[in-house]
């Protein structure tokens, strides 16, 4: 089988990047074909054998006098015909789109189907909702101005993202991302979606309230690499492992950390409240960690805190904590409940009450005997391994049910 894997950037920037180089190496290994389509960079790892990407456009950098370019941002003449010259060239039995919006545009499904109409050939588009970008602008059903959740632009009210300015604060940007929303729910363009995976059950009921994609659903919590993992003994702090904002719940696990002083904590990562993180003396900051440094970090912790504030879809903090041994306390928000096994691979608290954060953290910080039940519950088979993954993936592929 053919798949060309589609999403804006094809250089390790994030959750969905991780996603598609893993994804597309165990797809290889199973015998099947990939190639990459995107946009071109110097930071490019994959690519395909048309030598064909979009030129790099950066949403978040760029100047006003660079943004107003309808065809560039909502919809795209170059990616159409890059697209093209992919899909002539490669002859793909799968397109799986993952991140696209903004840099390739929707424009590109529109080419999907006028390749498969003219080549009188079947070709499954799939897409992996990584985030809730087909129903809200700014891809996190929050405010950022305000820090507060919000899903108005699901009930059709898209009008709210150039209100709020939810794109980079900028009431330019965002208005170009409301145009954007609104042409494509006009024109019913994700109607060509022959599956959209939700990697929770959190966001399949998002994507639900919308009947275009009534039936095309299915719920594929992502992968954890288990592999070859040395089970670390316990170092005797709690963990805080992911960016350090104010959407993650940061301020908050902050003022709980400053009222536990016995117990340290330790935090891998970085980001814009790194400075108030160092001038709390029972918080280590190892900064950005990844490889065998954050394994051994992850499993040598009694426990660790997902504390987020906005709608985390399938964190792959909470998933490797468990993975690795490790019971994770994490808020009730989100796709995160849908993770941990109360009792037994964690506890939750309440998103944003400091009180109860405060309460939970004390509790398994004191509760040392409850670990061991803990650890044996997280050392279990919680998670797909990305091989298992993939051949649920593939049956997608070919039109048969995931569980299958």
């Amino acid at each position: 089988m053919k798949v060309l894997m589609v999403n804006k950037f094809l250089y390790p920037n994030g959750g969905s990047e991780t996603y598609i180089f893993e994804v597309g190496k165990q797809l290889e290994k199973m015998g099947h074909k990939v190639q990459y389509f995107g946009m071109e960079d110097d930071r490019r790892i994959v690519g395909n054998e048309a030598d064909s990407y979009t030129s790099n456009m950066d949403f978040h950098t760029g100047k006003l006098s660079k943004l107003l370019y309808p065809f560039k941002i909502i919809y795209s003449v170059e990616a159409r015909k890059k697209m093209r010259q992919v899909l002539d060239h490669f002859s793909p039995d799968v397109v799986h789109l993952n991140n696209f919006n903004f840099q390739l545009t929707p424009s590109i499904i529109y080419e999907i189907e006028k390749y498969k109409k003219q080549n009188r050939k079947k070709v499954r588009i799939i897409f992996t909702a990584h985030d809730s970008q087909l129903l809200c602008p700014n891809h996190l059903m929050r405010i950022p101005s305000s820090n507060q959740n919000c899903d108005k632009c699901l009930t059709g009210n898209l009008s709210e993202c150039t209100k709020n300015k939810c794109i980079h604060n900028s009431l330019a940007k965002s208005f170009l991302a409301e145009l954007e929303g609104r042409l494509y729910r006009r024109l019913r363009t994700y109607r060509f979606l022959d599956c959209v995976i939700c990697p929770s059950f959190f966001m399949e009921k998002k994507f639900l309230t919308k009947p275009l994609f009534k039936g095309k659903t299915v719920v594929m919590h992502n992968f954890v690499d288990r592999a070859d993992k040395e089970p670390q003994v316990k170092q005797g702090y709690v963990l805080y492992f992911g960016r350090y904002s104010e959407e993650k719940g940061i301020q908050t696990l902050l003022k709980a950390c400053k009222r536990l002083p016995e117990v340290p904590f330790v935090f891998a990562g970085s980001g814009p409240l790194e400075e108030e993180i160092s001038q709390i003396t029972n918080i280590e900051n190892t900064g950005f960690l990844r490889g065998n440094e954050l394994y051994k970090v992850i499993a040598g912790a009694d426990f660790s805190i997902c504390p987020s504030e906005c709608y985390e879809n399938c964190p792959f903090s909470v998933m490797e904590s468990i993975a690795y041994g490790t019971p994770v306390l994490g808020a009730d928000i989100g796709g995160i409940p849908e993770l941990i096994r109360v009792g037994e691979t964690g506890e939750l608290f309440e998103s944003g009450n400091e009180n109860d954060l405060y309460r939970k953290i004390k509790g398994m910080w004191n509760n040392k005997k409850a670990f061991r039940k803990y650890t044996e519950s997280c050392m279990e088979k919680n998670f797909d391994t990305v091989q298992e993954y993939c051949e649920k993936l593939v049956r997608l592929y070919r039109g048969d049910k995931a569980d299958e």
